[in-house]
């Protein structure tokens, strides 16, 4: 009986490659994981290189206004026409390629009834945007203790809540106090947002001290039946368990996640006086919620999030990486805001 010649559907176009498509199926899961599981990608600025360690981010002040007298000079510096309009710069640099792994037997991968690929991928892009959305967190918290940028400009707004926020008033209160202090900042209306941990999200609907929220006869949004509050104080509300990973992170070393390696120290220095960490370390015991505009913290990307695999024959299974290269900083603290517990 002569031998039967497979068609090798993992191959492209019959290629030597067997397990070429099988294997795009695995990143497509970490790509859309990531994307479900992350909070902060859509609320700040990100700007993609190709190539080189850092980039720059302009930063001007403002311009003055005088009333003209008739036969004055208005080129004349010693006339006070001319604005004098600060710059500076902010640069991002690039932190080291961050990576999730795992490593896959193949006889495991036999033996299991189910897709176990599939999880192992959920789970690699879960930690990845985990750690993204926890440096981006915590760079906005940097920025709302951050003083100007530039020469007359604005410093970030960091305050404490009402009662340790600890009620839905007390919440609302903190939105429009923060909502106020923005505007006192001139930074715009629309791109604001607010992220709240789950367990002040959910105040802000059982409670009944927030009638104002879920009444819509007074403008109210909040659905308690969808479990939704799309607004408060103009900010688009956000709940993510990753602030209250950021949170949980109470030495100011903040070892436990590593960022100490970053190559970009948003917390320069203590708004106490003394020196923190390094790389996104710094103390969030007080942090309760986080809110602010898009423009207010960066990420610069050299290397969008990838994945790679080989099968190791003198393992005897596949190890597959998830990564991605890139670096977050402060581009304009007058659009970070941290609302503190105390």
């Amino acid at each position: 009986m002569s031998n039967t010649t497979a068609n090798r559907v993992g191959a492209i176009n019959g290629g030597a490659d067997k397990d070429a498509l099988f294997l795009k199926v695995f990143s497509g899961e970490i790509l859309t994981t990531f994307d479900e599981i992350n909070v902060m990608k859509e609320l700040h600025t990100v700007r993609t290189i190709s190539n080189g360690k850092s980039a720059q981010f302009p930063a001007t002040g403002v311009a003055s206004a005088k009333y003209h007298t008739v036969g004055e000079s208005i080129g004349l510096s010693t006339n006070g026409y001319l604005s004098d309009i600060k710059s500076a710069e902010i640069t991002v640099n690039i932190d080291d390629v961050l990576l999730s792994s795992v490593f896959l037997a193949n006889i495991d991968e036999l033996k299991t009834h189910y897709d176990v690929r599939s999880i192992y991928a959920k789970e690699l892009g879960k930690a990845l945007a985990n750690r993204f959305d926890q440096a981006v967190m915590k760079t906005l918290v940097a920025g709302a203790r951050q003083s100007a940028t530039v020469s007359g400009g604005k410093a970030g707004i960091s305050f404490a809540g009402d009662n340790a926020l600890a009620n839905a008033a007390d919440i609302v209160s903190g939105l429009f106090d923060a909502a106020q202090k923005l505007d006192e900042n001139d930074v715009p209306s629309d791109d604001r947002y607010a992220i709240l941990t789950p367990t002040m999200y959910y105040k802000l609907i059982s409670d009944n001290t927030s009638n104002i929220i879920l009444n819509r006869d007074f403008g109210g949004s909040a659905d308690p039946s969808r479990a939704t509050v799309p607004q408060v104080a103009g900010f688009s509300i956000y709940k993510s368990n990753h602030l209250q990973d950021v949170i949980n992170l109470t030495d100011a070393s903040g070892t436990s996640t590593g960022d100490g390696a970053s190559n970009n120290d948003v917390f320069d220095v203590n708004p106490s006086g003394g020196t923190l960490g390094s790389g996104y370390n710094g103390n969030f015991t007080n942090t309760g919620i986080l809110a602010g505009h898009k423009a207010g913290v960066g990420t610069v990307k050299l290397l969008d999030l990838a994945t790679e695999s080989e099968y190791q024959i003198d393992r005897q299974g596949t190890l597959f990486v998830a990564k991605y290269a890139m670096g977050h900083g402060v581009i304009r603290p007058e659009c970070c805001v941290e609302i503190k517990t105390a």
